[in-house]
């Protein structure tokens, strides 16, 4: 099985579609996932996933081997999802300076078999959500978060520290001290 690395280098090298088609294979499913709990709308998370592996290839060059390539493709799905959301406020207020009437976009809330992350997503706003999905559904380190969102480490620490104590306090969870 061929590592990330090497595929990422066939694709500098070469241009080569099907090492890159193999590194979609591999991380689209984390990138799509990772979308939609930030967007919690399905089919705007497929299109930000497909956005995010047409912007990777146009800069594949820039990954520079440091970190995870996934960590890496995680910050240019984040930075899609950003650039879409200022594109869609943007285009709500020129909604409202020209006066239509009900312009707002509609996020699809999580259905009945939402998962309890779901749920808790629900109640942060999308920074605190960005953050709680990389550490806990992606797994990423405070330093690989920081690397991703651009955000001081510091900075990521109390983000999650603050949407720990907003869910607590939503759905009335006891923290125990364990010690």
């Amino acid at each position: 099985m061929t590592d990330d690395t090497l595929l990422v280098a066939r694709v500098v090298a070469s241009q080569d579609t099907r090492a890159y088609g193999e590194l979609i294979r591999r991380h689209q499913s984390q990138i799509r996932n990772f979308l939609r709990r930030l967007t919690r709308d399905d089919a705007m998370a497929d299109d930000l996933s497909q956005d995010t592996f047409l912007h990777g290839w146009n800069k594949i060059h820039t990954y520079s081997g440091k970190g995870s390539f996934i960590g890496w493709l995680l910050k240019v799905a984040y930075t899609t999802f950003l650039q879409s959301k200022r594109k869609t406020d943007r285009y709500q207020e020129v909604l409202a300076e020209v006066g239509e009437s009900g312009g707002s976009v509609s996020y699809t809330t999580p259905s009945d078999e939402a998962t309890d992350l779901d749920k808790f997503m629900a109640v942060l706003n999308e920074q605190e959500r960005a953050v709680m999905v990389l550490s806990y559904a992606c797994g990423l380190s405070h330093r690989e978060i920081s690397e991703t969102t651009e955000l001081p480490a510091g900075t990521v620490k109390s983000i999650i520290f603050r949407a720990k104590d907003k869910i607590r306090e939503q759905f009335d969870i006891q923290h125990h001290q364990h010690g």
